[in-house]
């Protein structure tokens, strides 16, 4: 038996040497179109490669994706965390799980991942060839499957089998040759991206993290909670990325001109809030409140926040009436900015939209439209938040893939 994998990266590479696993006589090749292989894996977590999440309760795993949740859920318990970190280790990389349920190698080092996928291939004999470019897949006599390369110096080649894990399109015109053999395409949109705030000047607090914030979308049901990461183009960090994902289409429709409010203490109860500051005042009466820090949020922000509420960060606590404390109040559970423009991570991009999971059979990833034709990956209308959940989307319909069903 003859299979080819179309795409050198996380789906491909783990459906490759599935396949091969399954069947240890056929003859299994991937196909790259780019001179490098496992680029996303390479970037993945600073260089460190975030290989998956520490959830192992498959409701709430099936939860961090926006797209596909449903389909996934039901994959989940043929592979999931438990069995990627599992599959890691037992080929000699130790992982560890960090406090926010990120799971990296021990080594931090995102070359762990990538020296087991080149050692795995070379044992199970996998070919690798670079720099082909797919221009049309056609299926022929006997239900096999014949690829046409857009490099006419490459001749067609017949399999039996193929397995389609080309990632993330930035275009629907990158999935035409999909498209024209009946498979239903939805439209490929940014999925992880941060907020860009040209005009605002919070800005100027490049660097600051804050832990446990919520944040929301004017005007619609979007919201997440988490850390948030003030940056030099506007906000990042976990809260924004999430929001990002789980907006994708609705930010897209608003040509990424919104506003954002701020809830920097993680507080809906403004009764709480207002305690919380009161008790404060009460006991340090004659404090600047500059230096009073409620909630513990960072100094630099809370001088902001005072500023750009018209409080002077010398007043004395004792000097702040009702009035005041309300406006406090407000800064602190609503603070609002204006949104205009998306900042993508070029060599981590995500993307919503792929191929429809309405031209999938999720049991097998087998295609509905063309026999023996596979989809694992990004390529597929799937995408997680971050934490390693799109890895792991990644490893689960390439496992099932390469059952080859």
């Amino acid at each position: 038996m003859k299979i080819a994998i179309i795409g050198g990266g996380a789906a491909g590479f783990f459906a490759a040497i599935a396949a091969k696993e399954n069947y240890p006589e056929a003859n299994v090749v991937i196909y790259e179109k780019s001179q490098k292989i496992l680029s996303k894996v390479k970037v993945s977590g600073g260089g460190r490669c975030n290989v998956t999440n520490g959830c192992t309760d498959i409701k709430e795993l099936a939860k961090a994706y926006p797209r596909g949740s449903r389909a996934l859920e039901r994959s989940f318990y043929e592979f999931n965390t438990t069995h990627t970190m599992q599959w890691f280790e037992s080929r000699g990389v130790p992982l560890m799980i960090q406090e926010d349920n990120c799971v990296f190698p021990t080594s931090q080092n995102s070359q762990s991942i990538i020296d087991v996928f080149i050692n795995e291939t070379k044992r199970l004999d996998i070919a690798i060839v670079l720099g082909q470019t797919i221009g049309k897949i056609s299926s022929i006599h006997d239900e096999k499957l014949e690829i046409q390369f857009k490099a006419v110096t490459y001749k067609p080649k017949i399999f039996d089998k193929v397995i389609v894990a080309t990632g993330g399109a930035s275009r629907e015109k990158n999935l035409e040759w999909l498209s024209i053999l009946g498979h239903k395409i939805a439209t490929p949109l940014p999925s992880l991206f941060t907020f860009n705030m040209p005009d605002e000047s919070i800005k100027n607090l490049m660097g600051i993290v804050v832990e446990n914030t919520l944040v929301s979308i004017q005007g619609t049901k979007l919201k997440s909670d988490g850390p948030l990461l003030i940056t030099h183009w506007g906000m990042s960090g976990p809260a924004i990325l999430k929001l990002s994902s789980f907006g994708a289409r609705i930010l897209s429709e608003k040509d990424y001109n919104f506003k954002v409010q701020v809830n920097w203490v993680n507080e809906k109860n403004n009764e709480l809030v207002l305690k919380e500051l009161q008790s404060l005042f009460q006991e340090n009466p004659n404090k600047i409140v500059g230096n009073i820090r409620p909630y513990f949020i960072p100094i630099r922000l809370w001088h902001f926040l005072l500023e750009k509420g018209g409080f002077s960060t010398t007043k004395k606590c004792i000097e702040i009436g009702k009035k005041g404390q309300n406006k406090m109040i407000s800064l602190l559970t609503n603070d609002t900015y204006a949104v205009s423009g998306k900042t993508t991570f070029k060599e981590e991009f995500v993307t919503c939209g792929g191929i429809s999971l309405d031209s999938v059979d999720f049991k097998t990833m087998q295609s509905k439209e063309v026999r023996n034709l596979y989809f694992a990956g990004e390529v597929l209308d799937i995408d997680g938040i971050t934490g390693g959940y799109n890895f792991q989307a990644a490893w689960t319909t390439g496992f099932i893939a390469g059952k080859l069903k």
